[in-house]
């Protein structure tokens, strides 16, 4: 049974890093859509361009997950039997039913099979008379060849399961005030799992249909928002009050208990977490700081964004985002939002609430946040890692020092990333010295398993694994 926990908390993990994929591919078509309207630059060849991305959500999910399970550095070819049978799928989908529609889902099971098909088939054994088609570039023969049965399949089971993701998807549209408290305190609390992803991916695009003015048909929250829907925005407005306020607020809490020995490392670290929410709509950095040292808090925080969602459902607030949740996003559509002011209000009261309700916790009940004694303690460290922060951007460094405490290159499999993990599959973790990576200053450190392990770095994880793949390389 723990081993049946642990394989699927790798699995869920893997899953989160596929869905960042497409998340990651919106900004610009968002960006194009907003920009192409008539109160701005009125450009129907914005617009145009913006729906081309929206209408290849399936392919881009395709890709994240072709990217996050395939077993090899080299995805070309995977990525490239990704394309061509996720056109082959779609197509026959709609030949053995003409009214299925799986939209994000179909991307999801495609690039699943895909990889899956792909770490099986490289090894298998052909005749020699058909060899070039063999080893890695078997599967861009049989990756399309199984996508008609398996169209066939899903045109049987999935219209019942669509019934029943539509069914949630009108409940949730239909159920007020309930229905959008849920949404955002699910969204929250399973950030850990990274199912959230999948919940995202459905309500921001797929929930509701709406046709822009001279345009096609949208789906999506995203989608329905920028193309002028009426009705849309309102299961994304409480992340404004929660990037932009709660989690300043969940910082200066955890900032102000720090021991004063520790409280200027500590506001360092917690307020560029905090100014990233501000400028990025990213959390982690923060939400990290406190979701392994009390589970507490984080369920707090999990029912304060549904609570923020309920509030602002009952004021009428309704507004979208083109790149997350940030600053930029709340002035770019402010206008086209509908009784926006409410952010700001609600946000204001909403800094205040996190910072005294986590304040009073933490201190009742000695959570070891950063900065408080037995969080990340410290050995002796040399000048060099006691002169590093990530705000050096010295991640060559960060790169060499890690790849050495995990006993170099000889014990890494496979390493991959999320928007603020480095995921490290390595060939026994036991190698790996976890006391000595968490004085890296780093975020955390979390050990998986015998063969899995996560270096929380924060954002700037992108720039730390180019330098790791370099030297493994």
């Amino acid at each position: 049974m723990r081993r049946f926990i642990t394989t699927s908390k790798i699995q869920l993990s893997k899953l989160g890093q596929a869905m960042l994929i497409p998340i990651v591919a919106l900004p610009v078509a968002g960006l194009l859509f907003r920009f192409g309207q008539d109160d701005l630059f009125g450009s129907m060849v914005m617009q145009l361009a913006a729906n081309v991305i929206f209408g290849q959500m399936p392919l881009l999910f395709t890709v994240g997950m072709i990217l996050a399970y395939t077993k090899t550095k080299d995805k070309a070819i995977p990525l490239l039997a990704g394309v061509l049978s996720i056109m082959v799928f779609k197509d026959a989908l709609v030949y053995f039913n003409p009214s299925t529609s799986m939209g994000v889902f179909a991307g999801i099971v495609t690039g699943g099979v895909i990889a899956y098909l792909f770490d099986k088939s490289r090894f298998w054994k052909i005749p020699t008379a058909f060899s070039l088609f063999g080893g890695e570039k078997l599967i861009l023969t049989i990756g399309p060849i199984v996508m008609v049965p398996l169209a066939w399949v899903f045109s049987v089971i999935w219209p019942p399961m669509e019934a029943g993701l539509n069914g949630f998807a009108l409940w949730l549209g239909t159920a007020g005030m309930i229905g959008v408290f849920l949404f955002g305190f699910l969204n929250r609390l399973l950030i850990p799992t990274g199912l959230h992803h999948v919940l995202n991916a459905y309500i921001f695009y797929e929930l509701g249909t709406y046709v822009p003015k001279g345009g096609k048909e949208v789906h999506g929250e995203v989608a329905r928002f920028l193309g002028g829907d009426p009705t849309a925005g309102t299961f994304m407005s409480m992340f404004f009050v929660i990037m932009l306020f709660g989690i300043s607020g969940a910082a200066a809490a955890i900032i102000s208990c720090a021991d004063e020995e520790k409280k200027k490392a500590t506001r360092g670290l917690l307020s560029s977490g905090a100014l990233t929410a501000f400028l990025a709509g990213t959390t982690e950095p923060v939400e990290f700081t406190f979701m392994f040292a009390s589970p507490l808090l984080y369920v707090i925080h999990s029912l304060y964004t549904g609570l923020a969602g309920a509030i602002l459902y009952v004021t009428g607030t309704k507004i979208g985002f083109t790149f997350g949740f940030n600053i930029f996003d709340l002035v770019l559509n402010w206008k086209i939002g509908t009784n926006v002011h409410w952010i700001p209000i609600v946000g204001v009261c909403y800094f205040a609430l996190y910072f005294f309700s986590f304040r009073l916790l933490i201190l009742k009940n000695d959570i070891k946040t950063p900065g408080r004694r037995d969080f990340l303690e410290t050995a002796e460290k040399n000048e060099a890692e006691l002169n590093f922060s990530l705000a050096s951007k010295d991640y060559d460094y960060l790169a060499k020092k890690i790849l050495q405490h995990i006993s170099g290159t000889e014990n890494v499999v496979d390493v991959t990333n999320c928007a603020t993990r480095l995921r490290l599959e390595l060939d026994d973790t036991d190698k790996a010295d976890v006391d000595k990576l968490k004085q890296l200053n780093v975020l955390g450190v979390v050990k998986l398993n015998k063969k899995n392990l996560q270096i929380i770095i924060g954002p700037e994880v992108s720039h730390v694994i180019r330098s790791f793949e370099a030297m493994l390389n």
